[in-house]
């Protein structure tokens, strides 16, 4: 009995404030070793949570967005030597150098910037830009001068995965309940699963490139894991409503996902037969729909009512 109160105490998650008032308006965040980046659009910075400290990279411009909430950086992804921002106060991509901190060059979409992700077998960083149906493609290779150098027709792309070794990208096509796998050199859509999560849509993906899994986190109907080669569902567990980006660790084969409107962190484990095992789950903030993982297993959930991580060590 001692042993397992030990252990349910250790499952606890703690929140961690920002160094701002509440609140903090996130989406994508984005790790980096054992760094977290965390956008918070209102604030017009992007923060850096390293050694236990939070930086700040500041000076994002801002705009009006619905419900008077002020709207700016919104999503983060690490490059090489390079992070990049998707900011929603001017719809640009900018680039900061992962060191120093500097800005070092910008290019505006045609329309406002969902997920920003780096897609490393091209050296290039796709955009989600959902109101315009697309997925704009930017050259990255001299971070001081980004340039938009293609475009797909996606309907309502939400959410990301990049297999780098097999040079793959995933997105989900939210409004048609349906994932799509994207060749990153032909830029062409080379596999559709249909009906991935029912009528409220795919949102969150993440990958084991090792085993050709790939993880779906539903918004009301939890974690799906697929057969990238056939589609086939491996795996399911339930999470709680709410669930929008999720993270997967391959070195501990651990899988994260926050569901906002249950309050709640599930863990899951990717087993050999490719099913999913729930390894524990912690109370969170309320609204607390995105989740990443650190190098050592440690997940932080976005509360941008409350302004803070909630942690949960490993």
């Amino acid at each position: 009995m001692f042993a397992i109160v030990l252990a349910a105490a250790a499952a606890a998650a703690t929140p961690l404030r920002f160094p701002a008032d509440a609140p903090v308006v996130m989406d994508y965040l984005a790790a980096d070793g054992k760094r977290v980046w965390a956008p918070g659009g209102n604030t017009g910075k992007v923060f850096l949570l390293e050694g236990g400290k939070f930086k700040s990279v500041d000076g994002f411009a801002t705009k009006e967005g619905r419900n008077k909430m002020m709207m700016g950086p919104s999503s983060v992804t690490v490059g090489k030597g390079a992070v990049y921002v998707g900011n929603r106060g001017d719809s640009k991509i900018w680039a900061i150098d992962s060191k120093s901190l500097e800005k070092k060059g910008s290019v505006e979409m045609p329309s406002t910037p969902d997920g920003t992700f780096y897609v490393a077998s091209t050296n290039e960083v796709w955009v989600t830009t959902p109101r315009d149906n697309s997925i704009q493609i930017v050259d990255v290779k001299d971070p001081a001068a980004l340039k938009i150098v293609g475009k797909i027709a996606a309907d309502g792309p939400e959410g990301y995965a990049v297999d780098a070794s097999k040079g793959i990208v995933y997105t989900n096509l939210e409004d048609k309940d349906a994932t799509v796998a994207i060749d990153a050199k032909t830029r062409k859509i080379v596999s559709t699963w249909e009906h991935t999560c029912g009528k409220d849509g795919p949102r969150g993906l993440a990958i084991d490139e090792q085993r050709g899994i790939l993880f779906v986190g539903c918004a009301t109907q939890g974690l799906l894991a697929l057969d990238v080669k056939t589609g086939a569902r491996k795996g399911r567990i339930e999470t709680g409503e709410g669930v929008d980006n999720i993270d997967y660790l391959p070195s501990k084969r651990l899988l994260y996902a926050t569901a906002g409107r249950s309050e709640k962190l599930t863990v899951a484990h990717l087993e050999d037969d490719g099913s999913l095992k729930v390894v524990t789950t912690t109370p969170v903030g309320k609204g607390c729909r995105v989740v990443v993982s650190t190098e050592d297993g440690t997940a932080y959930a976005a509360d941008s009512a409350g302004g803070q991580l909630w942690v949960l060590k490993p």
